[in-house]
């Protein structure tokens, strides 16, 4: 049971407030960003990593963060907090609060609520009925919900100003916009019937490499997403690799292994046809659903995307000089995208001068977080980038020098999935009677990616 719901921007500006049984005053959003702002950093959320349990009178806050925004429910103490964790949050294989606003908003966003509210007040009256949860799928509420939503701008699929990732390694010629599956699914309604299903493959990272260069950790998280704009599509079949195994089991040999730990569906998933022909079955509903998640740990079919050949030093002027060599093992025809190495530097570092390998990079010391960032918008494959780095400290000492590093990597690999798993197909049934498109794309994050010095 939930006694309240409200939306706060970052800095706690109350964008959304739905009181449903009276049993508090409006006293309580201030409260809640008081107690979660009087937060440290050695004080972790009581619940999860990104979830938060607090008390006030006999209320219980509960909250996720996302898109940037506090979504916040109140509860009294007869009331599971872990079914309302489950109802806002969207990490999950169902759709929940979260995940309707992007369903029927686009994206989540402040501006995006400020110009949704009505939108958003109506899919509360619809969802929960005096703090009860009644329905949060999309296929049910949209035949209830009457209000449009209001874009930041206009979508069209021929606006290649901003081009995206959308159709890579697909039958279509054509890439679409990346704005193109952040629109509202009700967009579907407004573009004359056209239907469009996109689905992504994405992939996190977490890899551990040792100063002797020798991976020590090299974990992968996928997960397969589905976003449908479709309104009469029946049933949707997903072809995966034909190789594609899962845990220890015998290969299939039809060509270069895939093979994954563990992997889990969607429950509107059918798989009689996934053990002999690799074949995802199920019927879409408009809006986003995580059809399937998988892992792999230990065991990636080919090297870590980066590896870093490091100099620390200590030259005769007093100055600490770090030689950073970076080089990107993916393959000559891809490229790395919105690279960002973070190297911790000695405490006492005043000033940083750099030379860097082309002009497109840059540098920039943070003393307040004691690390020096180096940004690299665009990195081929089967290349490498160099960075000699400057750094006035005061007192530097032989034990200065331990304190470099380890350094931390970010970046996104478009076309690129660690495991190599791939969508073989993407076929749909009864065939759409009007003009349909079908989007894959396949993107690989840097979830953690520490390479020691």
């Amino acid at each position: 049971m939930i006694c309240q719901i409200f939306i706060l921007s970052s800095k706690g500006d109350r964008l959304i407030y739905k009181d449903f049984r009276g049993e508090a005053g409006s006293d309580v959003v201030g409260t809640f960003y008081e107690k979660v702002t009087a937060l440290t950093g050695d004080q972790p959320p009581v619940v999860m990593v990104t979830l938060c349990l607090c008390t006030h009178k006999d209320l219980h806050f509960i909250h996720v963060r996302q898109g940037g925004l506090y979504w916040v429910a109140t509860t009294t103490d007869d009331s599971s907090p872990f079914t309302v964790i489950e109802f806002l949050n969207r990490n999950t294989c169902v759709h929940r609060l979260t995940a309707l606003v992007k369903d029927y908003c686009g994206t989540l966003s402040e501006k995006l609520v400020q110009m949704n509210f009505a939108l958003i007040y109506e899919l509360l009256d619809e969802v929960l009925d005096y703090g009860y949860v009644q329905t949060t799928s999309s296929d049910v509420l949209k035949n209830f919900i009457q209000t449009e939503a209001v874009s930041s701008r206009p979508f069209s699929l021929f606006d290649l100003s901003n081009v995206g990732l959308f159709g890579a390694e697909t039958q279509q010629s054509k890439v679409a916009p990346g704005s193109a599956a952040t629109r509202p699914i009700q967009c579907s309604r407004e573009q004359g019937g056209k239907s469009e299903i996109f689905v992504d493959v994405i992939e996190r990272m977490s890899v551990v490499i040792g100063s002797n260069g020798v991976v020590m950790k090299a974990d992968v998280e996928g997960e397969i997403k589905v976003k449908c704009y479709m309104s009469n599509c029946s049933e949707m079949r997903i072809g995966l690799n034909e190789e594609f195994s899962i845990g220890k089991s015998q290969l299939r040999g039809y060509g270069a292994a895939v093979r994954v730990d563990e992997c889990s569906f969607h429950q509107a998933v059918r798989l009689d046809e996934f053990d002999s022909h690799r074949i995802l079955r199920l019927c879409p509903s408009q809006g986003e659903q995580t059809v399937m998640q998988y892992q792999l740990s230990n065991d990636l079919p080919s090297a870590p995307p980066f590896r870093l050949f490091p100099t620390v030093e200590r030259d005769s002027g007093g100055r600490l000089l770090m030689y950073m060599k970076l080089r990107c093992d993916l393959p000559p025809k891809t490229a790395a995208i919105n690279v960002c190495a973070t190297v911790p530097v000695p405490k006492g570092s005043v000033s940083l001068s750099q030379e860097l390998s082309s002009p497109d990079q840059s540098s920039e010391l943070k003393p307040q977080s004691r690390a020096v960032v180096w940004q690299i918008p665009r990195f081929p494959g089967g290349t490498q980038l160099c960075a000699l780095f400057k750094l006035e400290v005061a007192g530097l000492s032989s034990a200065s020098l331990l304190e470099v590093g380890p350094v931390g990597l970010s970046f996104e690999l478009p076309k690129v999935t660690a495991t190599g798993l791939q969508i073989r197909f993407l076929r749909l049934s009864p065939v759409q009677p009007g003009p349909s498109q079908r989007w894959v794309r396949y993107v690989t994050h840097s979830d953690s990616y520490t390479l020691r010095i």
